[in-house]
């Protein structure tokens, strides 16, 4: 992880652990995962279809370190 990212992990966890009520904190990182989740899917989707611009999925895969097949998955959000 990269400083930056492992910084806005952190300020997103403890943003979540300040909730006071556990059942509430419970609740909020629950919701977070999920939008977590659906947003980050969304970001690989968009830099998966824009390595594809000029090369094969074969290609993208080996740039993801993926297979070609799963590459273009990702590009369509698929899990």
């Amino acid at each position: 992880m990269t400083p930056a990212t492992e910084e806005a992990v952190d300020t997103l966890v403890e943003t979540a652990t300040e909730i006071g009520d556990l059942v509430e904190r419970y609740q909020g990182i629950k919701e977070l995962e999920e939008v977590l989740d659906v947003r980050l899917r969304e970001a690989k989707a968009e830099i998966a279809k824009t390595l594809y611009e000029g090369r094969s999925w074969r290609q993208v895969g080996d740039l993801l370190g993926v297979t070609g097949s799963r590459a273009e998955q990702i590009s369509r959000g698929a899990r």
